[in-house]
């Protein structure tokens, strides 16, 4: 791997001759994988229970675990597919795992997509409180909304907006944000060549203004004594330190809280910053670089508000409830889809628009205006008299949930068919011991142990597939 020379010189003033050199040898070595439990579904003592992968704990995240690639391959089981797991690199697991989200909180995510910080946040919440995640890519928020909803996260609004737009909304509103910024990507190196021909292209500047412009906006968004953790993947001060420095300029009452320190953590350098002011508190900051961690280049940094707490109160999102609806004037195909459900969906959060229900999240604020991806959970749609439920549906259940359940075992051959969105047929004798019980004709949640995958429809000992195409095993 040929490094660019200006990128080397600057990382032997970081790191000294014998760092950069060990720094050099370790781009020769692979990348780490690993796998974070989904603890909205399982805990992570159960999952170690049933996993069938060697793990082994990160040591910054309780529940992410490095597992040998060249042994399994977790995207492709169907546990994966039921949301039990999220796939990530190592180091990009640290500033989800380090905000200190409690339930109840409202959470911003700014710079969200794919959604693997997203998808922790929304853990840590556990289904009280509001995430709203947010990425100006349209095209980058497809794999967002599909990590959260194969998640099976209730309490979240995708917005596709600049951080201008959402300023503009929010003044003083979120008690934790989350800024991954988009950066040069000096510690993505080792994954891909791309990365190095991006930094020889675009260098540090360019990155340096997007993320005081993203921080500008951020800083009118925190109330006080909220939280912000800004992190990046990159190594240079201009897009670390000096951008702490800068948030703090914004706002004089953020002070460092330090982040727990773990081996081949190194602090941040107050020397780096080209900031006059720049103080000790900074070394309460960490830089993750490849040769001294088992994960890739990251830099991360928690910045509280002093002042007391308080802020804005957005108002409440008005929407139409089926539950008034059904009332006056029930419909019968909703009504007798509706019966399958035992629990799990209160329809007093059902909104229900031409005919598309939703499940909005509680104390959803009013964002007219925003352009925004899904609010809550799409819950299906009504066709030609009929109600199709959604695979954002099935997500959200457990089996308990739905009165006609269908247990396929992790290991057989029939979870393989249905994943790849085959009919299902119970007449072989080949599938004995892959089910629990054949189910009752009619909608069907269709679960890997007791874990849901999607639906289908039963008749007669046939299941018609209903798992979402564009989710299936290739």
């Amino acid at each position: 791997m040929k490094l660019p020379e200006s990128f080397k010189n600057k990382m032997i003033r970081l790191l000294g001759e014998d760092g950069y050199e060990e720094y050099e040898k370790s781009l020769q070595n692979p990348m780490y994988n690993c796998l974070r439990v989904n603890t909205l579904k399982i805990s992570v003592e159960k999952f170690l229970k049933i996993s069938p992968f060697e793990l082994l704990p990160v040591p910054w995240t309780k529940n992410a675990f490095y597992y040998d690639a060249s042994k399994f391959t977790p995207s492709k089981h169907p546990f994966y597919f039921a949301g039990l797991y999220y796939l990530q690199e190592p180091s990009a697991c640290l500033p989800a795992a380090t905000i200190p989200i409690e339930p109840g909180d409202k959470v911003l995510d700014i710079c969200a997509a794919p959604g693997g910080k997203s998808t922790e946040l929304a853990c840590k919440l556990k289904g009280k409180g509001l995430l709203i995640t947010n990425d100006i890519s349209a095209s980058r928020l497809k794999a967002l909304q599909k990590n959260i909803e194969v998640f099976g996260a209730r309490n979240v609004v995708i917005t596709c907006e600049s951080p201008e737009r959402l300023s503009g909304y929010f003044n003083e509103y979120f008690d934790k944000i989350l800024v991954d910024a988009p950066c040069s990507g000096e510690g993505m190196f080792r994954k891909s060549s791309s990365m190095i021909t991006a930094w020889e292209q675009n260098g540090n500047a360019m990155f340096a203004d997007i993320q005081r412009s993203i921080l500008k906006e951020v800083a009118k968004m925190l109330k006080p004594g909220g939280t912000i953790l800004y992190s990046t993947c990159t190594f240079d001060p201009t897009e670390d330190e000096d951008q702490v420095m800068f948030l703090r300029s914004l706002r004089p009452d953020l002070k460092i809280i330090p982040i727990e320190k773990h081996t081949g953590f190194v602090e941040g350098n107050p020397e780096w910053s080209s900031f006059e002011n720049a103080d000790e508190s900074l070394r309460g900051t960490y830089h993750l670089f490849p040769h001294l961690v088992k994960g890739e280049g990251h830099y991360v940094s928690l910045l509280q508000s002093q002042d007391e707490p308080g802020g804005f109160e957005a108002n409440a999102y008005k929407f139409k409830s089926y539950a008034d609806i059904r009332i006056k004037k029930p419909n019968e195909d909703i009504e007798e889809f509706f019966k399958h459900i035992i629990s799990g969906i209160d329809l007093n959060l059902v909104e229900i628009g031409k005919d598309k229900l939703f499940l909005v999240p509680e104390n959803s604020p009013e964002l007219r205006g925003l352009r925004i991806m899904r609010r809550g959970v799409y819950l299906g749609e009504l066709k030609k008299k009929r109600f199709e439920p959604s695979q954002s549906l099935a997500m959200i259940l457990k089996p308990e949930n739905f009165d006609n359940v269908l247990k396929l075992s992790s290991d057989g051959t029939l979870i393989s068919k249905y994943l790849r969105g085959e009919t299902l047929d119970f007449d072989s004798e080949e599938y004995d011991g892959q089910y629990d019980k054949i189910p009752e004709d009619g909608w069907t949640l269709v679960c890997v142990d007791d874990y849901p995958l999607g639906f289908g429809k039963m008749t007669k000992g046939t299941l018609k597939n209903k798992y979402l195409p564009g989710w299936r095993l290739q």
